[in-house]
């Protein structure tokens, strides 16, 4: 099937194949989709490069990362190339129009996954992005609550806070700033942004990087790092009933619920009100005063660093590392089956599932924090339920589409 879209012709493979089982979404649908919101859609990723992660067989099965653009291509999609601090780098794709959208949604992707700078200037971020996460267990009124005091605080210091739903468990705020300052500055303000939050609201929310140690909301300033891409506004989330991360007004924020906005619903609320981020182009700010915010709450948290493993405060133990979520958690039930007396004990916040980016793929590791589970009952580290190696064999990234 070829589109006529912007003035060019793309060409649609497979249309009828269903990406989304439950409500028999089409990737023709969903391309018809994006075309239908494609000026709120542009606003978020128009000129950024984009990381593509794609489903080649539906939402049923794990997406695979492809950062280089496929060798393949019209010649009016652009690249640009995008240096990383381990001395590789990638061409990857710049969407420009709407058949840029059409193209890049052909090849599988169900979201859109940008980097917060456009291709002219790749060094220096314009978009400041906090991703609100909640521990297992947090329920969405706490989100709601730790959003509007996030909404305080970029406000307190100069910045416009633009809320969406994130389409999945969180909440999404972005801050547009002039193109100024580097990637390490960034991050460094949220960060500075996320402990503020937490200073304010320390039973409600936490700025902690090491995730066992969390409770309550985790305002996610690692987001803002050179490699790290988020889902764009209006894209829609893998899930099965195709919601959609929404952008909202602040007045809609405190009665908003994340299940109402599935890909149907936002398509006639586009149709009836159009987008509530249509200003955001024009409400770029200084990062300057958060800046000064982070140098008066002094030296952060240290992340992560090199391959060695820090000492461990907490009695956290390993389950399983495997391919897909279903895998991880099926080892998870084999665990507790065996320790039902320890099992017992645990809270939602004491299973920790990391989804671990691969070289084109993620894969999932699953910990257990036995700090309620009394010291005679605790279970030692036993060998991995599924111990999958996410390197053996991977597959380069492929072309074409789907």
């Amino acid at each position: 099937m070829i589109l006529e879209v912007a003035g060019r012709e793309v060409t649609v493979t497979n249309p009828d194949r269903v990406v989304f089982p439950a409500g028999g979404y089409t990737k023709l649908d969903l391309i018809r989709y994006y075309l239908a919101v494609a000026d709120g859609v542009l606003r978020g990723v128009a000129g950024r490069p984009m990381i593509l992660k794609r489903f080649v067989k539906g939402i049923d099965e794990e997406a695979f990362f492809q950062k280089r653009a496929p060798a393949k291509r019209p010649e009016w999609i652009e690249v640009a190339e995008l240096r990383y601090a381990s001395g590789t780098s990638a061409e990857e794709v710049v969407v420009r129009d709407a058949a840029g959208l059409a193209w890049v949604v052909n090849l599988g992707c169900v979201d859109l996954n940008p980097h917060p700078v456009r291709a002219e200037d790749l060094d220096r971020p314009d978009e400041l992005r906090i991703d609100l996460d909640p521990v297992p267990g947090v329920d969405w009124r706490q989100i709601v609550d730790v959003a509007l005091v996030a909404k305080e605080v970029l406000e307190d210091h100069g910045l416009v806070a633009w809320p969406k739903t994130s389409g999945s468990r969180g909440f999404h705020i972005y801050s547009r700033i002039h193109p100024q300052w580097t990637f390490s500055e960034v991050r460094l303000a949220a960060e500075a942004i996320a402990r503020e939050v937490a200073n304010r609201v320390p039973d409600l929310a936490t700025s902690r990087w090491w995730k066992e140690e969390r409770q309550g909301v985790f305002v996610d300033f690692n987001q803002n790092a050179k490699d790290r891409t988020v889902a764009s506004a209006y894209s829609v989330r893998p899930t099965p009933d195709a919601r959609v991360s929404t952008p909202l007004t602040w007045d809609e924020v405190p009665g908003c619920r994340p299940e109402r906005f599935t890909l149907p619903a936002v398509l006639d609320r586009y149709a009836q009100s159009g987008d509530p981020w249509r200003g955001i182009d024009d409400s770029a700010g200084s990062l300057a005063p958060v800046l000064d915010l982070a140098a008066r709450l002094g030296p952060p948290e240290k992340p992560p660093k090199g391959t060695g493993r820090r000492p461990q405060t907490l009695p956290l133990i390993e389950i399983a590392r495997a391919r897909t979520k279903e895998e991880a958690l099926a080892g998870l039930e084999r665990w507790r089956a065996r320790h039902p007396s320890a099992a017992a004990h645990l809270r939602p916040a004491d299973i920790l599932v990391d989804g671990m980016r691969g070289r084109s793929s993620v894969w999932y590791r699953i910990r257990v924090n036995l700090r309620h589970v009394p010291r005679a009952q605790r279970p030692p580290q036993e060998p991995l339920e599924v111990d999958y190696d996410p390197w053996a064999g991977a597959a380069g990234a492929r072309d074409g589409g789907t």
